[in-house]
């Protein structure tokens, strides 16, 4: 009997003592014997129900006491709030240099600015510009391009260059052996040589004129024939140079670049056949290419009018890169349609310095015709997104920029009106932001000096 109670009596002790919360497993351990069930049973139902009450209002307070501990973010507070907190350093936590992005702020020194990493601009007001969404196609700025040809046909014998070598101005591409090449250097060989003779004989009859032994005829005679001599020399000569090639180069063209630049497109492989009115390479720059976008006669005339005042902003998409557009400006309108699609071509300069644009590709374009309304607007780039929340970077004294929410509305040529939180004139930064947006975002990768 004494050996059943002990368990028990052990499991009241630590109850009443509070020095355990397992008695539980005190009580599953050794169970009382059958005579005490009842009572014991009771007793134990009774004493779990406390723990378990006691268990559950803990956690409770516990959970509730975190929540309460938790604090807002700092999208969600005024900056005057911000600007008043303490970081454990003893410091205004937006001045401290491990702190301050836990509120939002970032320091940007002035070198940042003066060395263009960082640029900022004021919310204003501006007009909506009113999209008009075209089809057209990528291609090179003919103006920064040459096409390398060949003006005589004849077997590629070897190339020089890989598709996206640089290449300076003169420099050898690819040689091609032609009959007729051959045949040319042939008669400029032939031609240099009665050239010689001719002259000699010039020379010799010069002297005996002098001496007056030949006549005037003989004279004559003799610089005729070396003046025609002359001609059929710089004749064949001239033929070599048109045909691109020198007069001993052994029947070879060679063919070289037009202009400085990058090899674009290359159709030259040794053997094949080179045709006239191939191109063989494309030699250029694609830092700036051209979209060509049709434009139906309904729109030629608003697109007259806006581009009268001012060059016309146009977005560019490609399938390339869903979601993302590239900035160009409209630079001319064809002033002739064409007669089969009934369309106008207008002409779209983007930068391409990224080389991301192909020509070849076809594009959607919008173009950006001045519209009536106005509303505050700032440029697109100074607009960031952080777990599906915009906001952007406002200047706030000296150094100091701070992140602030802004509900954004239409977007339009690199601008994205601001619907609710800014108020026009406030400094806000446009270049550069994306590299505040990853400093403040620090606290999401563990930084901080709570940890």
């Amino acid at each position: 009997m004494n050996a059943y109670l002990l368990p028990t009596l052990l499991a009241l002790a630590i109850l009443a003592t509070g020095a355990s919360c397992n008695r539980e497993d005190h009580a599953e351990a050794a169970p009382p014997p059958a005579s005490h069930a009842d009572e014991h049973g009771s007793h134990a139902a009774g004493g779990h129900a406390d723990h378990a009450g006691h268990a559950g209002h803990a956690d409770h307070a516990g959970h509730a006491g975190h929540a309460e501990s938790h604090e807002p973010a700092d999208l969600d507070r005024p900056v005057a709030e911000l600007v008043g907190l303490t970081c454990e350093h003893q410091k205004p936590t937006y001045e401290c240099d491990e702190c301050r992005y836990e509120v939002g702020f970032v320091r940007a020194p002035a070198s940042l600015s003066e060395g263009g990493l960082i640029q900022t601009t004021r919310a204003e007001r501006r007009e909506v510009a009113v999209p008009i969404v075209l089809t057209g196609e990528v291609r090179f700025d003919e103006r920064k391009i040459g096409h390398v040809g060949s003006q005589v046909e004849g077997i590629i014998k070897q190339v020089h260059v890989a598709l996206g070598d640089q290449v300076q101005q003169g420099q050898p591409l690819l040689e091609i052996e032609s009959v007729l090449v051959g045949e040319g250097q042939a008669t400029y060989l032939e031609a240099q040589g009665l050239l010689g003779l001719a002259r000699r004989s010039f020379e010799r009859v010069s002297g005996l004129r002098r001496d007056g032994i030949a006549s005037e005829k003989e004279y004559l005679q003799a610089k005729q024939e070396l003046e025609a001599a002359e001609i059929r020399a710089a004749g064949a000569l001239g033929k070599l140079n048109r045909l691109g090639t020198a007069a001993g180069a052994g029947g070879r063209v060679v063919l070289r670049a037009p202009i400085a630049g990058t090899v674009l497109t290359m159709h030259a492989v040794s053997g094949e056949v080179a045709r006239t009115e191939e191109s063989l390479m494309t030699v250029g720059d694609s830092t700036a290419i051209w979209v060509w976008a049709d434009l139906y006669e309904r729109d030629l005339a608003a697109v007259r009018r806006g581009q009268a005042d001012q060059r016309l902003a146009a977005a560019i998409s490609v399938k390339a890169y869903p979601g993302e557009e590239f900035p160009g400006t409209v630079d001319l309108v064809s002033p002739a349609m064409d007669e089969s699609s009934r369309t106008v071509k207008v002409r779209v300069q983007v930068d391409n310095d990224d080389g991301r644009l192909l020509a070849g590709m076809f594009a959607t374009v919008k173009l950006f015709l001045p519209g009536s309304a106005e509303t505050l607007a700032v440029p697109s780039s100074a607009v960031l997104e952080d777990e599906g929340r915009s906001f952007v970077f406002v200047h706030h004294r000296g150094e100091y920029y701070v992140r602030r929410p802004v509900v954004v509305g239409r977007q339009w040529a690199g601008w994205v009106e601001i619907a609710q939180g800014l108020e026009p004139s406030q400094v806000v930064v446009a270049e550069g932001a994306f590299l505040m947006k990853s400093d403040v975002l620090r606290s999401k990768m563990g930084a901080g000096c709570a940890d």
